[in-house]
Formats: C-alpha cells, sequence, structure tokens
C-alpha cells in the first residue's frame, strides 16, 4: 500500500485532527447499511482514515506520526463513534495497532513502519512456534482479526518460548499479510462493518526482530534500547491499560448519540394511550434526565481513567491493573444501560431494522462483549485486588 506523507507540523492541531474524525464518521454513517451487509467498512472509509492520518496518529514522531496525547486519541475514537461505532472499532484499533513497532528492536519497527501499510492483531496466544535459526515459524487459527481485510502487516498471540527464559511467554510475531489466509466469517449481531475475520497461519517463518515480547513491553514501558524518544506518552503508561482506552471511548461516542436520537425521538412522539406529548411529560423528562446524569459519570470515570494513565510513573507505577479494568468496564456498563433504557421506553417503534438507534444499539451491546470489556470479571478482579490479593489480569 505503500508509504503515506507525513503531516506537516503547522497542521497538527487538535482542531485539524478532530476534523478528520468528524470526516471518517460521517462518511462511515453514510455508508452504513452498506457496511452492515458487507461485513466490514469500505475502501472510502479505509482511504478516508489514512488522507485525515488517523491511522498514523499513534506514531512517534521520529516516522512522521503527530505523537498526539492519550486525550487527543480518546477524542478522536468517541468523535468518529458518535456517527459510527464500527468505523470507531478500526479508527481506534489501526493507529493503535499501527504504534506495536514501537517497542520492536529497531531493525524491525524500521521495516514495518516505512512500508506504511495498515495492521491488525489477535493477542489470544492460541499459535504454535518453533525454532527455525535467528527466527521461528508460526503456525494457528485465530478469530477477530478486526479490519484484517485491508492490513499489510498481522500481529498474533504465540506462546513463546526463547532461548534467554526458563518458562515459555506471549509474545505478537508479526506477519505480513500475504503469508495469511482470511476466512470471511464475521456474520455477526453487531459490529459488523470491523469485518473482525478469521486467519489461518502454516508454517511461516517470522525473524526475531519482527516479533514483540508483550513480558518485556509491559514490564519496561519502553523499547529495547536506552536511547528512545523519552517524549513518547505511550512508553511512560501501563501498556495494556493504555492499549485498551478505546473501548470505553467507543461506548461514550456511542451513548451520547444515542441520548441525542432519544430526545429527539421524544419530541415528536405523543402516546396514543393518553395523548399525551412525551417531552411535556414527567416519565419521559425523568429518563432523560437519569440517563443523561448517568452519561456524565461515565465522562467522569473516563477522565480519572485518563489521569490514572497520565500520572502512572509520577505515582510510583503503583495502580492496579484491576482498577484500570474495573473503571473502563463500568464505564462500558453504564453506556450499555443508557442503550437498554433508552429502547425499553421508546417502546416497539425503536425496534425497526435499520433505524439509527437499532444499529447503535446492537453495536454498543456488542462493545460490551469483548474480552475487555466485561464488567463481572472486572470487579472480580478489582475485589481481589482491594484485599491485597493478585487481580491475575494482564490489564
Amino acid at each position: 500500500m505503500g508509504n503515506i506523507a507525513p503531516i506537516k507540523e503547522e497542521n497538527v492541531t487538535i482542531e485539524y485532527i478532530l476534523a478528520g474524525a468528524e470526516k471518517v464518521g460521517k462518511l462511515a454513517e453514510q455508508e452504513a447499511q452498506e457496511a452492515e451487509k458487507n461485513a466490514t467498512i469500505s475502501e472510502n472509509v479505509i482511504n478516508l482514515l489514512k488522507e485525515t492520518q488517523i491511522s498514523r496518529l499513534m506514531l512517534p514522531k521520529k516516522y512522521g506520526g503527530p505523537q498526539i496525547d492519550l486525550r487527543t486519541f480518546a477524542k478522536v475514537v468517541r468523535t468518529v463513534a458518535n456517527y459510527n461505532i464500527s468505523a470507531a472499532w478500526l479508527a481506534y484499533l489501526y493507529p493503535l495497532h499501527n504504534m506495536l513497532p514501537s517497542y520492536l528492536p529497531q531493525k524491525g519497527r524500521d521495516e514495518i513502519v516505512n512500508q506504511g501499510g495498515l495492521i491488525c492483531d489477535v493477542f489470544a496466544a492460541i499459535g504454535k512456534a518453533e525454532r527455525d535459526g535467528d527466527g521461528y515459524r508460526i503456525s494457528g487459527k485465530w478469530n477477530f482479526a478486526s479490519g484484517v481485510l485491508y492490513c499489510d502487516w498481522i500481529g498474533l498471540g504465540v506462546e513463546m518460548q526463547f532461548p534467554d527464559c526458563t518458562k515459555p511467554e506471549v509474545a505478537l510475531p508479526i506477519l505480513r499479510a500475504s503469508d495469511i489466509q482470511i476466512v470471511e466469517n464475521w456474520d455477526t449481531f453487531g459490529l459488523r462493518g470491523s469485518g473482525s475475520n478469521q486467519v489461518i497461519v502454516d508454517n511461516v517463518y517470522v525473524p526475531m526482530e519482527r516479533i514483540l515480547r508483550l513480558k518485556e513491553a509491559e514490564s519496561t514501558r519502553r523499547p529495547p534500547e536506552e536511547d528512545y524518544d523519552k517524549e513518547y506518552p505511550l512508553y511512560h503508561v501501563p501498556f495494556y491499560p493504555a492499549f485498551y482506552l478505546g473501548f470505553p471511548n467507543m461506548a461514550l461516542g456511542g451513548a451520547e448519540r444515542i441520548l441525542s436520537e432519544f430526545k429527539k425521538l421524544t419530541e415528536k412522539r405523543v402516546r396514543l394511550m393518553d395523548g399525551i406529548r412525551e417531552s411535556e411529560s414527567p416519565r419521559s423528562q425523568r429518563v432523560l434526565a437519569e440517563m443523561t446524569t448517568e452519561f456524565h459519570a461515565a465522562e467522569g470515570l473516563m477522565d480519572q481513567y485518563i489521569r490514572l494513565l497520565e500520572n502512572y510513573e509520577k505515582d510510583g507505577a503503583v495502580t492496579g491493573f484491576a482498577q484500570f479494568f474495573a473503571i473502563r468496564t463500568k464505564i462500558i456498563k453504564i453506556c450499555t444501560d443508557i442503550a437498554v433504557r433508552a429502547l425499553s421506553t421508546l417502546g416497539g417503534a425503536a425496534l425497526y431494522k435499520g433505524g439509527t438507534l437499532e444499529l447503535f444499539i446492537r453495536d454498543i451491546l456488542s462493545v460490551a462483549t469483548h474480552k475487555t470489556s466485561l464488567y463481572e470479571d472486572s470487579v472480580a478482579a478489582y475485589g481481589k485486588e482491594l484485599f491485597g490479593f493478585d487481580g491475575e489480569i494482564r490489564g
């Protein structure tokens, strides 16, 4: 797919970046029904993600990235989600995955980043690896490879035995997309536009410089060299909690749109049972007030989450991963509760397939099913952590 010209420094403002996110969101909303049918966003949206440079937002400035902060990245994801959550899923994951080489040795980093293509990944360590000279041969079958149809590279989770370790560890070898088989099996209730298909790999060689050792990235928060970019924001935050930042922001963007749609539909609604306009009824006034207040509480939790990331090293790197997990999933739970309440309050008129509310509710519920969004898992882990036990989660 070739190299993409870096953004000129004078154009890198929050306004410029968010305007690009809005363009992507609006285009994805226009094409929403096509994406539902095709089980992927279109190449039009992909091209706009590249043209607006959103796919490069989290690259170090050495590689032409604007090196934005986490708050701006969160706003980008939330902005796109306000128009289309499936597109926001990829507007989050593409720039996030494209920063993965930032933790590789320089040779692998230069090869992948300078090629200029998009990266996707599956972290689940279900593949197999066999040592072959200075690299490894990778085999396996992985589901949920979001955006794989448009990628040039893919990272795939494998438990690997390295010569310098006594026990196997989870790693992410990064393969060329030309070396994998894609099985288009993405046929789901929601998030259909994410195109999260299955991939199969059979005995593909990956050199050591393209294998991301996740344990090292998590423990050091740095690339494997002393002379690294000290200003790069992702080198100063816990790897997994920062990596998962986009999920609650997708939920917030979607819930914000649901509140707007609820208000618009309620203002026009007159109940046949009593002839009262719903906007004048204490019933719907109360519902909208409560949902909006809950939404503001979720926004407050998101602000707390980002502040914990920003201050992680200043605070002595003591914030537990289960605390991040619990905050993140509570935000998503609040947003899903808003979606369900909006649907049940509006009644049968909101059930028709193809409506804006129907699509957003399906997508926001689907965000809540991701393994990093499971509320019951998070509170179980956080409860352990609060009593001084290991929460036994990775972020």
